[in-house]
């Protein structure tokens, strides 16, 4: 069965931040010239949520994070939480995870399982959603997560264990940032972290819906279903 290009697709996107304090910068890298999907620009790791993301034991989830990706969702916190911390582990070769054995790991986890590690969602805030707009060749609903570079099992700086998908890969002084080609949401989603760079968990999600004219945001926190 081929893969409807016009659907929304359920993705997770994930920021690390170091040096806050002094001087935050982010981790981004550059998408190919060739990509279908945001061709050439900087972005943030990234990428669509995989069906066995579903199937993973990330332990305790962080709240009130794991209740804010309920709201207006029917997909599994735990999934979205694995979602990010995978795409993460394929693009950068960056480790979310504490030493552990995992010898049953399903298909997409394998290589992060052989590193000996087991991956947490501990570190991890959501402070973010977005939905592509229309007309692109690809559209995903994407929820933006946010985690300290301290929290790494690998070094910050090695690079050596990503995959080619993004190029380029380099810590971004958020004060540099707009010298950089960036998608427009992810213009605003560095806005928002360099209004409060020490803030790790949002008093309420920004929502872009693109789903009318106005480009209305909503924010996402009140009262959940499991509030």
């Amino acid at each position: 069965m081929s893969l409807d290009k016009s659907a929304i697709r359920d993705a997770a996107t994930i920021i690390l931040i170091r040096d806050r304090a002094t001087r935050p910068a982010v981790l981004m890298g550059q998408r190919g010239a060739s990509a279908a999907f945001l061709p050439s620009k900087f972005v943030f790791p990234g990428g669509a949520v995989d069906p066995n993301d579903s199937a993973i034991d990330l332990g305790p989830l962080p709240q009130p994070c794991s209740r804010r990706l309920t709201q207006e969702s029917s997909l599994p916190p735990s999934a979205l939480f694995a979602a990010a911390i995978r795409e993460l582990w394929e693009e950068t070769g960056m480790i979310l995870g504490v030493p552990g054995a995992w010898e049953d790991a399903p298909q997409g986890w394998r290589g992060f399982a052989a590193s000996g590690h087991v991956p947490t969602a501990a570190n991890l805030s959501y402070i973010f959603r977005a939905v592509t707009p229309e007309g692109r060749p690809r559209r995903f609903d994407a929820r933006f997560f946010l985690a300290e570079a301290s929290a790494l099992a690998t070094d910050p700086d090695d690079f050596s264990r990503a995959e080619d998908e993004l190029s380029h890969l380099q810590w971004v002084p958020l004060d540099q940032a707009r010298q950089f080609d960036l998608p427009f949401i992810t213009e605003v989603v560095l806005a928002e972290i360099a209004a409060d760079p020490l803030r790790s968990v949002p008093d309420l999600v920004p929502f872009f819906r693109n789903d009318d004219e106005a480009h209305l945001v909503t924010r996402l926190g009140g009262q959940s279903p499991l509030a």
